[in-house]
């Protein structure tokens, strides 16, 4: 639904209930003064001479004024038949015309607001007929008094309205008690017809009716610029989008509409932020991606081969190489670690919420990576030994995460190491709460310019210490991350036998 239909809507919902309401309330004390007016003026005249003249002749006394209005169908509401309407009436001797040539006095007179009015339309006509203390009239003229009016006579009331519509004409009936006791002219009964042409009561006036119809042409006129400037800054929005948030939106102004532009802008500038990050791990993932592949058919190729030349030399029924054999040994061995690191570095990526929490034995973790490695380190002739304490040092941590740091780090120490060499891992005792595991081999030294950046994830270092030129760089880089995932510190130190010391430390936990 289109901005201005809505807000055009929406006016005519609103301002249909309040124009209603004011009508009701405006008709409401309309009809109100009409009654008070009318109250007042009989009374009035009554007490102006009128009492005596209806005292003395009550059969035919009557007042009338303003134009004859047409005979009804049928008697008004409230007050039941048994006589004629005020514009039927034989003149009495007081009315107009009647035989004493009487006219009324200009104070009983119609009321100014019920006067002949500036609309052009007829004044409206009054009449009055007497009733004595059990509501009878002597005037055959008089309408009889309904049930209800009477029992709200006996109530107490001194002045019961009644209202009704006769042929297109509104008529009010007051019945007032007077001001005296007993007489034929105790109540009198005053009775206003609207003249022809005036409205008819319950319907609104035409200009009340405009009110709506007016609110709805200002809205829509109003409304004209806020629908143009929002039409604009959707093109901009749209224009925005196929240009991949490069094109920015023009915000003008300081209100609703500029504020919308502003949330845009902002939107914008945090979409282009997340899409060049986007493109920054797609270019990241691709390099990965292919260096990785390097990384695992190297090895592949030199393994697969290994294999033909020991399955031919199996063919013929020869013993297989023991070079040939520890070299794809070493291969496959290169493979696995290489698979558990993209697997461990997939997850430290993905986030802290990937890292499974729980107590972890030291003691355990560097049985199992000895037990793990040491068929290759045999292949290579080093020797690969370790030192823990008797009691289990518990850390808590993610133990598939920790084992892999700790895995990496000694595979370094036997790949990079010399032949004939050592590898060491030593758990010391914890003191002061901390645990401190260190990792020791007498392979060629890293010089000290190269050991602050071998935690960086592509630096290999010097070939001496290089599986090959190319390369992820991954050991070390992880072993980083896991400690700092677990709140431990990392060194990087030269061996007292001229290799590396790789340094762990963390808090303990109770087990």
């Amino acid at each position: 639904m289109k901005l201005r239909l809505r807000l055009a809507l929406t006016v005519v919902a609103v301002t249909v209930p309040v124009v209603a309401g004011l009508s009701l309330a405006q008709r409401s004390l309309r009809l109100r003064s009409q009654e008070e007016v009318l109250e007042a003026s009989t009374l009035a005249q009554m007490q102006a001479g009128e009492r005596e003249r209806c005292e003395a002749a009550p059969e035919s006394w009557t007042v009338r004024r303003g134009p004859p209005p047409r005979e009804p169908s049928r008697p008004p509401g409230g007050f039941e038949g048994g006589g004629s309407a005020p514009d039927s009436e034989p003149p009495s001797e007081n009315g107009p015309g009647g035989p004493s040539g009487q006219r009324p006095r200009p104070d009983m007179g119609p009321p100014p607001d019920f006067g002949p009015g500036r609309s052009g339309r007829p004044p409206p006509a009054f009449a009055h007929f007497p009733y004595d203390d059990e509501l009878v009239s002597r005037n055959p003229s008089a309408p009889v008094i309904s049930e209800d009016v009477r029992q709200a006579v006996r109530s107490g009331e001194s002045a019961v309205a009644r209202r009704s519509t006769r042929e297109g004409r509104a008529v009010l009936d007051v019945l007032l008690r007077m001001p005296w006791e007993g007489g034929p002219c105790a109540y009198v009964l005053a009775r206003r017809v609207e003249g022809p042409g005036a409205p008819v009561e319950g319907i609104p006036p035409p200009e009340v009716l405009l009110v709506p119809l007016l609110a709805v042409v200002a809205v829509v006129v109003a409304v004209g610029p806020v629908v143009r400037r929002v039409r604009q800054l959707t093109g901009e929005v749209r224009a925005s989008a196929v240009s991949r948030y490069q094109q920015p939106v023009s915000v003008r102004g300081n209100d609703e509409v500029a504020e919308l532009a502003r949330a845009f802008q902002e939107a914008r500038a945090e979409i282009q932020s997340q899409l060049s990050q986007q493109e920054a791990r797609e270019q990241a993932l691709r390099d990965f991606l292919a260096n990785t592949m390097h990384d695992v058919m190297t090895p592949l190729t030199v393994l697969q081969g290994h294999l033909s030349s020991m399955q031919q030399r199996t063919g013929r029924g020869e013993a297989p190489e023991p070079t040939v054999l520890a070299s794809a040994m070493g291969e496959a061995h290169y493979i696995a670690s290489l698979v558990h690191n993209l697997a461990a570095a997939a997850r430290l990526e993905a986030g802290a919420p990937q890292v499974q929490r729980a107590p972890v034995d030291l003691n355990a973790v560097i049985a199992r990576v000895i037990g793990r490695h040491q068929p290759i380190a045999r292949q290579r002739r080093i020797s690969l030994e370790s030192g823990v304490p008797e009691a289990p040092v518990w850390v808590s941590g993610d133990v598939t995460l920790i084992e892999q740091a700790v895995s990496n780090v000694v595979f370094n120490g036997i790949h990079h190491g010399r032949e004939d060499g050592h590898v060491a891992v030593v758990l010391e005792s914890p003191r002061q709460g901390r645990f401190h595991l260190r990792v020791i081999d007498d392979g060629p030294g890293i010089p000290e310019e190269e050991r602050s950046r071998l935690l960086e994830r592509s630096f290999r270092g010097n070939a001496a210490r290089t599986r090959g030129l190319e390369g992820q760089g991954l050991g070390l880089h992880i072993t980083h991350h896991v400690a700092q995932v677990h709140g431990w510190t990392l060194s990087l130190l030269p061996s007292e036998y001229g290799g590396l010391e790789v340094g762990l430390e963390g808090e303990v936990t109770g087990g």
